[in-house]
């Protein structure tokens, strides 16, 4: 084709590949402009038009807008700022194609109650910041007022400074966690449950334990797995490991009632749930230790 080749829109269509109605329509909407009009006001195309089709069908076969490839075309955006942006918006559809992907495995695997699929579908659509939100609100509902200075009071700075990020590339395990996580929050006994704690961790004398925890997970967690009865006599053996064996009826009842407010499996599982989220090695469970004491 020469410079002074002159193409009909039927010839042009041809020659492309695409339909001539897309081709009359970014025409219309100044992409395309035709070169001229013939005597009987047919659309002509010269070989410059060709190029710029082949550029304005790129352009849209890589999902870029009218806008967009007009601003290109007209040289007020580069090319390289346009795709740049672009591969921002492929970018964050990949990755909620991808929770998507996780979500649909979990739904196949069979019929999941009413709230899971709530949540499943809730969690498909939420950004990363809404779903940051969804952990921000329930450590604000749970720690208001509380003090996040006071001694003993650390669970609350912990649950600040740890979010749960779901990754760009889930995997089912890790929806699944999400999925769970965003139940528990949402309980609102859990959320007092975990208020609870806060508030006897930001009491007088309470960053002081009245046992070593690190000894309890290694005495009491080594009988619960040789199933060592807490009530025989090699039981007894154990707790006077933990604690003296001359410690009065009242300080037995101040430890227990101290041990049973922080124990709870409910938020064992919530770190559970963090540390599949964000990849950490596992750890063996330490409430069933001081379930245990």
């Amino acid at each position: 084709m020469t410079e002074t080749t002159l193409l009909t829109i039927g010839q042009l269509a041809r020659r492309s590949g695409v339909p001539v109605r897309t081709i009359r329509f970014w025409s219309d909407e100044g992409v395309l402009p035709e070169t001229e009009r013939s005597t009987g006001n047919y659309r002509r195309y010269d070989a410059r038009a060709v190029a710029r089709l082949d550029l304005v069908r790129t352009l849209r076969e890589l999902g870029l807008g009218l806008d967009d490839v007009r601003l290109v075309l007209e040289r007020r955006r580069s090319v390289e700022d346009v795709a740049a942006a672009h591969v921002q918006a492929i970018d964050s559809q990949i990755r909620t194609l991808r929770t998507q992907r996780a979500v649909c495995t979990l739904l196949a695997r069979g019929a999941p109650s009413p709230r899971k699929a709530a949540l499943m579908n809730d969690l498909a659509r939420l950004s990363a910041t809404e779903r940051q939100q969804l952990i921000d609100e329930f450590v604000d509902s749970a720690f208001a007022g509380t003090d996040p200075d006071a001694p003993g009071a650390g669970i609350a700075g912990a649950m600040r400074t740890m979010p749960a990020e779901l990754p760009d590339e889930p995997t089912t395990e890790q929806v699944e966690a999400w999925v769970e996580l965003a139940e528990l929050v949402t309980d609102p006994s859990f959320r007092a449950r975990v208020r609870e704690m806060a508030t006897t961790g930001s009491e007088p004398g309470a960053a002081e334990p009245l046992v070593d925890p690190a000894a309890v997970i290694e005495h009491a967690g080594a009988a619960v797995t040789a199933g060592v009865a807490p009530g025989s006599a090699e039981g007894q053996a154990v707790l006077h490991r933990l604690i003296s064996p001359e410690l009065d009826p009242a300080g037995r009842d101040e430890l227990a009632a101290a041990t049973a407010t922080f124990t709870d499996r409910r938020v064992e599982r919530y770190w559970q749930l963090l540390g599949i989220l964000n990849g950490w090695e596992p750890r063996p469970p330490s409430v069933p230790a001081f379930e245990w004491l």
